[in-house]
């Protein structure tokens, strides 16, 4: 079942029309120019409303990555058009409008986690009691409290991870985009973070774009699973989950996950059987 996005009714002919957070349409992306140009984007069509968890999956070039990117105004697309809280990608940079958890890390070593978390919003200009105040909330938030004069390499790759997401959320951005942030760590460590990530969203009303390799993961975290299509990037299908937004780890083995991720899995086969 193919759910790609039709275009929204006029908001003039309907009041009640929220605006999406992030709105793509027609967006294009090419590298280069040429003989030597790649297409990384092609015809990405998608809304993402407020408080939504969308994963995005997909075989290693197909455009997962990119396209968070293009959200956060890192990279440029050549074709298209693409929102951010009704403004320009650049524009949603400039008003701080989301936070961006890599798949590293990042934290430098030779500042503290509390330290790492308060550079942010030392950028921004915060006073200093202001900087302290949101590093004990969002600690407490990722459960590292107490950690906070500890150094990165102190910690754990899981709490690393951790204290980046607390960093992200520091400035309290209503959008959170994270580029594969657990792939590194184990299975026991991921379906921790897992369970830790979707009370973090329970409590905080986010939306989160989350990029990942693994089915699982993308139906245990999300209410909407983007699939994927290798060269050049495109959405092969969009699969609305009916799971309830708490799910024990154990939701898993029920039979309505297990639908979910076939779902998910036949569209990534389907999709490769568009190239």
């Amino acid at each position: 079942m193919n759910m790609q996005m039709n275009p929204q009714v006029d908001s003039a002919n309907d009041s009640t029309q929220v605006q999406p957070v992030i709105e793509a349409r027609d967006l294009n992306l090419v590298f280069g120019a040429g003989d030597t140009s790649v297409q990384a984007l092609k015809d990405i069509n998608l809304n993402i409303n407020k408080g939504e968890f969308v994963s995005f999956i997909g075989p290693s070039g197909c455009g997962k990555t990119t396209f968070l990117r293009c959200i956060a105004a890192l990279e440029t697309p050549t074709g298209g058009s693409l929102a951010v809280n009704g403004m320009t990608p650049e524009q949603a940079r400039l008003n701080r409008a989301y936070g961006y958890v890599f798949q590293a890390a990042g934290l430098y070593p030779w500042r503290t986690i509390a330290k790492n978390i308060k550079l942010p919003l030392e950028i921004m200009g915060f006073s200093r009691a202001e900087q302290d105040r949101r590093v004990a909330e969002v600690l407490e938030l990722v459960e590292l409290s107490g950690f906070g004069g500890k150094f990165p390499w102190q910690l754990s790759g899981g709490m690393q991870q951790r204290a980046s997401i607390a960093r992200a959320l520091a400035f309290d951005a209503d959008l959170l985009l994270m580029d594969e942030p657990f792939g590194a760590l184990d299975e026991i460590v991921r379906d921790h973070l897992n369970e830790q990530l979707l009370k973090l969203w329970a409590r905080t009303d986010k939306t989160i774009g989350f990029v990942t390799h693994s089915i699982p993961e993308a139906v245990y975290l999300s209410t909407k699973i983007v699939v994927m299509s290798p060269r050049p990037g495109r959405i092969h299908e969009v699969i609305e989950s009916p799971l309830p937004k708490e799910r024990p780890l154990d939701i898993r083995d029920t039979p309505e996950f297990i639908e979910i991720a076939h779902r998910v899995r036949e569209g990534l086969r389907a999709g490769h059987g568009d190239d």
